[in-house]
This record gives structure tokens, C-alpha cells and sequence, in this order.
């Protein structure tokens, strides 16, 4: 199961096993915009804060950002907010 505000596993599981010859242009269009916005809020979600099967579906879809601060805490470094 995914975590909240993230893409489900069977929608990129389906998104994957059809092939682009077979999907609409609108379709093309969603799964992009899902991957992208799918691919930010797993940057944005800290490792430590994501469930095991989260990690675990992050590491097959290549979006694991492990041992890397989270987007929120790289902008808070980098206005001098880091460890407040």
C-alpha cells in the first residue's frame, strides 16, 4: 500500500506494463504528470518517514532518496533554518 498523496503501486504497476503504442494521448499525458508529481512528493517525504512497502515501491520506481534530506529540509539549509 502507498503512503498518502502518493501514486498507488497498481496504477504505476498498469501505467508500466502497457504498451505506449497502445495508450492514448491523453493517457501519455497523465502518466507523466503522475510520475512527475509521484517522483516530487517522494522527494519531499523524508526516508524516515516512509511505511517499509513506500521504500520499497520508491527503490523499484527509482525514486529513493535515501540517506538525502527531504526538499523541505535542503530550502530550510538553505536560508539558514536548517536545525531550528
Amino acid at each position: 500500500m502507498s503512503d498518502t498523496g502518493r501514486q498507488s503501486f497498481t496504477d504505476k504497476a498498469s501505467a508500466t506494463l502497457k504498451p505506449d503504442s497502445e495508450k492514448s494521448t491523453t493517457e501519455h499525458f497523465g502518466d507523466k504528470f503522475k510520475g512527475k508529481s509521484d517522483s516530487a512528493a517522494s522527494s519531499m517525504q523524508p526516508q524516515g518517514e516512509k511505511s517499509t512497502s513506500q521504500k520499497v515501491g520508491d527503490t523499484f520506481s527509482s525514486n529513493s532518496n535515501e540517506n538525502q534530506p527531504s526538499m523541505t529540509q535542503k530550502a530550510k539549509n538553505a536560508m539558514g533554518f536548517g536545525n531550528q
